[in-house]
């Protein structure tokens, strides 16, 4: 998979592989949007690769109406992630992936309603309003999700993630 083909900052050299992302947080009535697909066996946060040129504001901004058809504006800016993880299958299979992600809360529209057609690499995704309380019955990403909802934050938050084989 050529990772440069886009815009997007992101690079791969030998084994590894590094992207710069702008996540969303979108709570409607207790309820997370998290994004599945018929490949993956787990459900991700909306988000993807911020682009060269472009701020992780708009990038959050592009992406999330990308996925869901609907425009949400940006509440704040409320989590800085460094994830490190070794991908097992799927489009990243075999690489040792390190991820920077700015994670935004969306402002809250009132509605669940969506309007979805979303696809990644030639594959349907799916929009699914979980309630942040089932969130561990999901294998989902990013893992720190549930944690940081459950208990809410005012103040900007820094995550740091390993889920390397090996990691201490």
């Amino acid at each position: 998979m050529d990772w440069n083909k886009g815009k997007d900052c992101c690079f791969s050299r030998d084994d590894n592989w590094f992207r710069y992302r702008a996540g969303a947080i979108v709570v409607e009535d207790g309820c997370v949007l998290m994004v599945g697909n018929e490949r993956d066996n787990y459900l991700y946060s909306v988000g993807g690769g911020v682009q060269l040129g472009e701020t992780a504001q708009q990038a959050v901004v592009r992406e999330v109406f990308e996925e869901t058809g609907v425009h949400y504006e940006v509440d704040r800016l409320a989590v800085v992630h460094e994830n490190f993880f070794d991908s097992s299958d799927g489009l990243l299979s075999g690489l040792c992936c390190h991820e920077i992600a700015l994670y935004f809360l969306m402002k809250p529209r009132g509605t669940k309603e969506l309007h979805s057609d979303s696809w990644e690499y030639g594959i349907k995704e799916e929009m699914h309003w979980i309630p942040i309380e089932d969130l561990d019955k999901y294998t989902a990403f990013p893992s720190f999700l549930q944690e940081y909802l459950q208990n809410p934050h005012e103040e900007l938050v820094h995550i740091i993630t390993d889920e390397r084989q090996g990691a201490k």
